[in-house]
C-alpha cells in the first residue's frame, strides 16, 4: 500500500478582490488539516480572478478608455510571486503539512500570467507552472508561457503536475507530462460545462495517473454588477464541477456543483502501476520506432542583455 489523500478546495474569487480571497482560502485551514491532505489543488486564476464576460473594451482594432481602466484595475489584483499572498500560502501549507497547488493571475511589470504555483508541505514555493497558450479573449489579457515551466514536483502525494483548464486538450503537452513521469495530474480550471468531466475522466484513463480538477465556483451576479445584461437570473456565474478521478478514469469525489467546499479522495499510488499493466502510454504502448516528440524547455525572455 501507497496511501496518499488528495484534494481540490472549490471556491471563487470574491469580488472585493486578492486580499479578501486570500481570507476565504485561510478558512479552510482546518477542513485541510482534518482531512490530513498530502495535496490540495485550488483552482485556476483563483488570486487575482477569471474576469469572465469582460471584454475590456476590445473590438478588433478598436480599444476604449473604459477598457484600459479595467486592465489597470485588474492588473493591480494580480500578484508578485515575492507577494504577501504567496508568503501566507506557504505558511498555510507549512501549518497543515500538505502540499499546495493554486491558480494566480501573476505580474510581471505590466504583463500578466495565468499560473499554477507549487508550494512543499513544509512552505517552499518550489516551481510555477505558465498557461502555454490561453483560450480565446484571455488572450488580450494574459502573456504566452513558455516551454521553461512545465515542472512535475515531487510531493507527499507523489509526483505532480499540471495543465490550467485548456491545455488539457493540448494532446502533444498531455506526452509531454506523462513522459515526466507524474502520478497525480492537477487540471486548476473556470470550465463547468459538463463535457469537461469526460474530459478529466478520459485524461486519467489515458495516462493512468490519478487526477484532481479544482473548479471556481462563483454565485450568480447581480444585474448592476455584471455587464452582461442576457445572463439568466439565478445562474451561477460559474457552477464548479471539482472532481477526483482514479487511474481507470472512475470518479472517487465528486463532482461538486452549486456550492463551495472541499473534495477529498483517499489513493494508493500503486493502482497507477496497476492501471499501467495494460497501457502505458509512454512506456510498452508508444511507439517511438514510429513517433517522436520534441520539447524544448528554453526560457523564452523578450529581452537578453550581454
Amino acid at each position: 500500500m501507497n496511501d496518499k489523500i488528495i484534494a481540490a478546495l472549490q471556491i471563487g474569487s470574491d469580488p472585493a478582490g486578492t486580499a479578501a480571497t486570500m481570507e476565504k482560502i485561510l478558512r479552510y485551514e482546518n477542513d485541510i488539516t482534518a482531512a490530513g491532505c498530502d495535496l490540495v489543488l485550488m483552482p485556476e486564476a483563483l488570486l487575482g480572478g477569471y474576469p469572465k464576460g469582460a471584454d475590456f473594451g476590445t473590438r478588433v482594432g478598436y480599444r476604449t478608455t473604459e477598457g484600459r481602466e479595467d486592465f489597470l484595475k485588474y492588473w493591480r489584483q494580480a500578484i508578485d510571486l515575492d507577494g504577501p499572498e504567496v508568503a501566507s500560502l506557504s505558511k498555510l501549507a507549512k501549518r497543515c503539512n500538505s502540499a499546495i497547488v493554486i491558480g494566480v493571475i501573476e505580474r510581471t511589470d505590466a504583463t500578466l500570467y495565468c499560473t499554477a504555483l507549487f508550494i512543499s508541505n513544509d512552505g517552499q514555493l518550489l516551481a510555477k507552472h505558465r498557461k502555454l497558450i490561453p483560450t480565446a479573449s484571455e488572450r488580450l489579457i494574459w502573456g504566452m508561457g513558455d516551454g521553461s515551466t512545465l515542472p512535475v514536483v515531487k510531493t507527499p502525494a507523489g509526483r505532480v503536475g499540471v495543465a490550467i483548464c485548456w491545455e488539457n486538450y493540448m494532446p502533444l503537452l498531455r506526452t509531454t507530462m506523462y513522459a515526466k513521469g507524474l502520478e497525480v495530474w492537477c487540471a486548476p480550471t473556470v470550465d463547468d460545462r459538463d463535457i469537461w468531466q469526460t474530459s478529466m475522466s478520459h485524461i486519467a484513463y489515458e495516462g493512468r495517473n490519478f487526477l484532481v480538477s479544482a473548479c471556481q465556483y462563483l454565485p450568480p451576479p447581480s444585474k448592476d454588477e455584471y455587464k452582461d445584461q442576457s445572463w439568466p437570473e439565478g445562474k451561477p456565474l460559474i457552477r464548479g464541477g471539482s472532481v477526483i478521478m482514479s487511474p481507470m478514469g472512475e470518479v472517487l469525489a465528486g463532482p461538486l456543483y452549486n456550492e463551495e467546499g472541499l473534495i477529498c479522495a483517499d489513493i494508493d499510488l500503486d493502482d497507477i502501476v496497476k492501471a499501467r499493466y495494460d497501457m502505458d502510454p509512454v512506456g510498452h504502448y508508444s511507439r517511438p520506432d514510429i513517433f517522436k516528440l520534441s520539447v524544448d524547455e528554453t526560457e523564452r525572455p523578450p529581452v537578453t542583455i550581454a
